[in-house]
C-alpha cells in the first residue's frame, strides 16, 4: 500500500525564484502539498535560464530550475494587471501557504500583501524570504548569496593563512535560508492546527546563516577566542583534519584521547603517544604542525582506502576525500535513494533529490517532474471558474 504523505491536501502558492523560496516550496513539495509555483508569463522563474546547458537554458528547463522544482505545478500570472490581482486573491482565498522571496514590500505594492490576502483568507500562513529581513536598516538592500556569505563572517572564518576570507562552494546561505523557511512553515501550520490562526513568517538570509556557524561564535562570544582560519584542519581537536596518503588524502577525526592513542598504534607510532608536544588534547592542538607531517611520513606508505578500513577498524574516524561524482554514485547514498529518478519530456531520464529525511509511515518521493512554464494553468485556472474563453482572453492580454 502507497504511504501517505504528510502535507496532502495543503495548497501552496509559491511566488518564488531562483533558490532560496524555491528550496523552500520544494521541501513542502516533496512532503505531498500542492505546489502551485505562480509565475511571470514571459519566461517564469529566472532559475528556468541558469545552468550549464544552454540548450535546456533556450526551453525554459535549465538545470538550476530542474534541481528545485520537482512535484510542483506553474500557473503563469502577470500580478500587476488588476485580473492578475483578482486572479491571484482568489487563488489565495482557499489557499494554506504563501511563500515569496521578493524584497520586503514588494507584495504590499502589487496589492496581494499579507494584510490584505489574511482579511480573505485569516488561517493563511504567509512565509516571506529576503535577505535580511522585513525591518531593521538593511531591509531594503538587494542580497545575493556570495554578498551575505560576506556579511556573516562565514566566508572570513573558510580557508587558511593563504586564502581568506573563502566563500563556500554551493550557495549555503540561499539553501540553509530555505530550509528554514521551510521549517518555518512547518511550524506555522502545526500553530494552525492547534489554534485555527494563520501567521505571518519574516525569514532573512542572513539571519538564518548565523546559528550555524554556532561553536566558532560561542568560542568568540563566551570564550573570547577569536576565530583562526585553519583550512582542512578542525579546531576541536588534533590530529582532526585532512591529511595525505600515498595515492589522496584521508580525513581522519580523533577527537577523543583515546582515539589519538588509536592513531598512533594503528600508524605504528606509538612513542608518539607519550611525547610531551602531543601526549595531552589542548597542548596536542597547539603543536599540529609539527604534528600532521610525522603523521604523514607514515601515511604516505599506503593507499587511502587501506588506512581507511585500518582506523575505522579501530574506532578512529576516517574517510576517503570523493569527487562530487563519486560521492553522489557511492553505495550508501544509492542505499539511502537520496538521488530519484523522473522523466522529463524533451529531456529524458534525470536525476534529482528526494527529501532526504525517511519516514515509516509517510512519503517523500519524487512523483512529477519540474513543470513547464504554465503547464498548469487550465488545471488551477479552471477552480476559480475560468473557461476555455476567459484563458484565452487572458493570454491575449498578457495577464497569463
Amino acid at each position: 500500500m502507497a504511504k501517505k504523505r504528510v502535507l496532502e491536501g495543503i495548497k501552496v502558492l509559491d511566488m518564488t525564484n531562483v533558490l532560496s523560496g524555491p528550496f523552500a516550496s520544494l521541501h513542502l513539495a516533496l512532503l505531498g502539498a500542492e505546489v502551485i509555483k505562480i509565475e511571470n508569463p514571459k519566461d517564469g522563474d529566472l532559475a528556468r535560464k541558469l545552468g550549464v546547458a544552454p540548450e535546456k537554458n533556450k526551453i525554459l528547463m535549465g538545470t538550476s530550475f530542474i534541481a528545485q522544482n520537482c512535484n510542483k505545478k506553474s500557473v503563469t500570472l502577470n500580478a500587476k494587471t488588476p485580473e492578475g490581482k483578482e486572479i491571484f486573491k482568489k487563488l489565495a482565498k482557499d489557499a494554506d501557504v504563501v511563500i515569496e522571496n521578493f524584497r520586503p514590500g514588494v507584495m504590499d505594492r502589487l496589492g496581494i500583501g499579507y494584510k490584505i490576502l489574511a482579511e480573505i483568507n485569516p488561517r493563511l500562513v504567509y512565509c516571506a524570504i529576503s535577505g535580511f529581513g522585513q525591518t531593521g536598516p538593511d531591509a531594503f538592500k538587494p542580497a545575493y548569496d556570495q554578498i551575505i556569505q560576506g556579511l556573516s563572517g562565514e566566508m572570513a572564518i573558510n580557508g587558511d593563512e593563504r586564502l581568506s576570507p573563502l566563500r563556500a562552494g554551493f550557495p549555503v546561505c540561499d539553501t540553509v535560508g530555505g530550509l528554514n523557511a521551510a521549517f518555518a512553515t512547518m511550524a506555522a501550520l502545526f500553530h494552525r492546527e492547534r489554534t485555527g490562526e494563520g501567521q505571518f513568517i519574516d525569514v532573512a538570509l542572513l539571519d538564518s546563516i548565523m546559528p550555524l556557524m554556532g561553536w566558532v561564535v560561542a568560542n568568540l562570544l563566551i570564550g573570547g577566542q577569536q576565530p583562526v582560519v585553519m583550512g582542512n584542519d578542525n579546531f576541536t581537536a588534533a590530529p582532526s583534519g585532512t591529511f595525505k596518503t600515498k595515492d589522496g588524502y584521508i580525513n581522519i577525526a580523533a577527537n577523543k584521547q583515546e582515539q589519538w592513542e588509536s592513531v598512533c598504534d594503528v600508524l605504528g607510532v606509538p612513542e608518539l603517544k607519550i611525547d610531551p608536544r602531543f601526549k595531552e588534547r589542548d597542548t596536542r592542538k597547539k603543536n599540529r604542525k609539527e604534528l600532521t607531517p610525522l603523521l604523514e611520513t607514515r601515511l604516505a606508505d599506503r593507499p587511502t582506502l587501506e588506512w581507511v578500513d585500518a582506523l575505522n577498524a579501530n574506532d578512529v574516524p576516517s574517510g576517503e576525500i570523493l569527487s562530487l561524482e563519486r560521492a553522489l554514485r557511492q553505495p550508501q547514498i544509492v542505499h539511502r535513494g537520496v538521488l530519484q529518478k523522473v522523466h522529463l519530456n524533451d529531456i529524458g531520464e534525470i536525476e534529482v533529490f528526494g527529501l532526504t529525511a525517511l519516514f515509516d509511515k509517510t512519503s517523500g518521493d519524487v512523483t512529477a517532474p519540474p513543470p513547464t512554464l504554465g503547464q498548469h494553468n487550465a488545471e488551477i485556472l479552471g477552480r476559480i471558474g475560468a473557461t476555455a474563453e476567459q484563458l484565452k482572453e487572458w493570454k491575449s492580454k498578457g495577464v497569463i
